[in-house]
């Protein structure tokens, strides 16, 4: 019977503590997002990150919790200090080869296990 409860504790622990993840800063989690349209690498684009939210807030950027515009050389931006949960990114940058804008959305979920590491992504966006 120890053994059992023993058991059902320790299942119970992980549940909670992966429930308890609530995307938002104030972590040790790191997200390097890289913005491509197809092959080519948008440099310069804004990245912009809704907390706690799996599913597309939408293009009001007002919606969204923080944002980074990469360098004009740079196709990267890095987001620190996040705690586990959900994430959703939204980027908007310019295809100069077809002067078109183009945006694109990705949900990443940090787990409470990767909470102290580095997480990388491919932000794919296409013309509006």
């Amino acid at each position: 019977m120890k053994k059992i409860f023993l058991i059902s504790s320790g299942i119970m622990l992980i549940v909670i503590m992966d429930a308890c993840c609530k995307g938002g800063t104030g972590g040790n989690a790191t997200v390097v997002a890289t913005i491509f349209h197809h092959t080519k690498a948008i440099t310069g684009a804004s990245v912009y990150v809704k907390y706690g939210a799996k599913d597309f807030p939408g293009t009001t950027t007002s919606a969204y919790s923080a944002s980074i515009t990469a360098a004009n050389n740079s196709n990267t931006v890095t987001f620190k200090d996040l705690k586990c949960g959900d994430y959703f990114f939204y980027g908007v940058g310019f295809d100069s080869t077809l002067s078109l804008p183009v945006t694109g959305g990705y949900h990443l979920s940090i787990k409470h296990s990767e909470r102290n590491q580095e997480k990388d992504f491919v932000l794919a966006i296409s013309e509006e």
